[in-house]
């Protein structure tokens, strides 16, 4: 429950579809749960509400599907990787390789990179029982492909990095909209009170275009931004522990310092009723120092046994990594970040997001290959394939997989012709994702890019990022057309005035 900033009405939190109106002035979250009940019986109440609809035994409107799953990871390869060097085969390039390339309509490429056909610089090999093709340099993802949707006719209305990016993760392709995992987070709330809801996992070198704004709340509360941990950092999570330079500082001071912030807050707060910006900061403060037992514990590998250290890719015991990178550093750095994602997701993190690839330039270390792709992609893919099929595996051992959809994108793709001889240009006309885990049809493939796999073969009917995340939403249970916020007059919601289930690819 949340108050509703339109209005002072108190609403579940898919806003005006509550229908039920509070009278009189506006009431704050925590004053609500009181009056509800009080402390832990209000708290509870809450978690009623959230997790079965209305008071009156009613499914919310917005909550109209059954949930599949109720935590999601998102694997973002940053860069635009090649769908046609990694899942999506052509045969018509390895045919016309080296010859001139003749789109049949005028081309606006990002750098020109219209050279001569390029066929796929790895082989392909069918694999699994539904026999599809991928490349031999992600060929660990071949052990899971039968639990796997492709999605290969994918769009973008941009093919500029930082705007295409924004649209993957946002919905939006200018800044100052809620990343997806904010909108699960501000819909769903957390199941773990101890842990945030939504975690970024940076690519260890830096973050990759627009930064923050890729999980920023946006105009949503503050609360709902995704907290970024750095797991090979010395301090994975910033700021969660005394400085070393504060040395002087104790548990028992900490614990006195909070105790004050709290009562200094509470009475600011009596004069400020409704303030969103100073409910999100003491929610933020609650949840670090909550955080300060939990979130170590989470962290630490110390626990995992050797064979899933192995299973992802993980050197045990490796403390460093050379400046040029290579396949078995990458499988180690990216299987790091998954294995973290795991451990996350297992503690009740709902929404987990793993990059790959960072945006600061040269010597390369992202998917942007306009130089060489087997340069480029070449330590990147296989480190991603080791790291995403060890998380896929070990989450299905677990028993977690049947509610954990794993989705795995990047902001474009890239063009068939050739650039510079062994580069390939930006291609936001066709891409491709895929998902997995809960609420899948595995060993498919949805929709068709062309035989140079320049464009959607229907493309009167392309896939958007809309549609991806509303998907992902119904296998959540929420229908993305009432997952909303008003701001600025407008009821705003992560896929804006767009998007549809892609029900072919889901086991409903």
């Amino acid at each position: 429950m949340k108050p509703d900033p339109r209005n002072g009405s108190v609403f579940h939190a898919f806003g005006k579809a509550q229908g039920q109106r509070a009278t009189g002035n506006r009431l704050t979250r925590r004053e609500w749960l009181v009056r509800s009940g009080g402390g832990l019986g209000g708290m509870a109440l809450a978690a009623i509400l959230a997790d079965e609809g209305r008071a009156d035994g009613t499914p919310h409107p917005a909550f109209i599907y059954t949930p599949k799953v109720k935590r999601v990871v998102q694997l973002f390869m940053a860069g635009a990787a090649s769908h046609i060097d990694l899942f999506d085969y052509k045969p018509m390039l390895v045919k016309c390789h080296g010859q001139p390339s003749d789109f049949g309509e005028p081309v606006e490429a990002f750098q020109d990179g219209l050279g001569p056909w390029l066929k796929p610089i790895w082989e392909f090999r069918p694999y699994g029982n539904c026999g599809k093709p991928l490349s031999d340099v992600v060929a660990p993802l071949g052990d899971v492909v039968d639990r796997m949707a492709f999605i290969h006719n994918m769009v973008s209305s941009s093919g500029v990095h930082s705007t295409a990016t924004l649209l993957q993760t946002t919905g939006f392709v200018l800044p100052g909209f809620p990343g997806a995992g904010c909108w699960v987070s501000y819909g769903l709330g957390s199941i773990n009170n101890n842990l945030p809801t939504f975690v970024v996992l940076p690519d260890h070198r830096g973050y990759a275009s627009n930064g923050v704004k890729n999980w920023d709340a946006g105009f949503l509360p503050s609360q709902y931004s995704g907290t970024v941990i750095q797991p090979l950092h010395d301090q994975p999570l910033a700021d969660l522990h005394p400085h070393k330079i504060g040395a002087y500082a104790n548990p028992l001071a900490d614990k006195k310092v909070r105790e004050t912030l709290a009562i200094l807050n509470r009475k600011h707060r009596e004069s400020r009723v409704g303030d969103q910006p100073l409910e999100a900061r003491i929610e933020s403060y609650e949840l670090a120092a909550r955080m300060q037992l939990a979130a170590p514990e989470a962290m630490t590998l110390a626990d995992e046994p050797e064979h899933v250290l192995k299973l992802y890719g993980v050197q045990a015991g490796r403390t460093h990594w050379p400046n040029e990178i290579n396949a078995e550093e990458e499988a180690h750095l990216f299987g790091l970040r998954c294995l973290t994602a795991r451990r996350l997701l297992e503690r009740g993190v709902r929404f987990v997001q793993v990059w790959s690839g960072n945006d600061n330039g040269f010597p390369r270390r992202n998917w942007d290959s306009h130089e060489d792709v087997e340069r480029d992609h070449g330590p990147l893919a296989r480190g991603m394939a080791v790291g995403a099929a060890g998380l896929i595996k070990d989450l299905e051992q677990r028993g977690m997989l049947e509610d954990t959809l794993v989705l795995w994108t990047t902001e474009f793709g890239r063009m068939p012709s050739s650039q510079g001889g062994k580069g390939r240009d930006h291609n936001p006309f066709v891409f491709t994702n895929w998902l997995c885990g809960g609420g899948i049809k595995g060993g498919v493939s949805y929709g068709e890019s062309d035989d140079w796999g320049y464009k959607p073969l229907d493309r009167d009917r392309p896939t958007l990022v809309h549609d991806v995340h509303a998907t992902v939403l119904k296998l959540l249970g929420i229908d993305h057309t009432r997952l909303t916020w008003r701001h600025n007059g407008i009821d705003r919601r992560l896929t804006d005035v767009h998007g549809h289930p892609i029900d072919a690819i889901l086991s409903l």
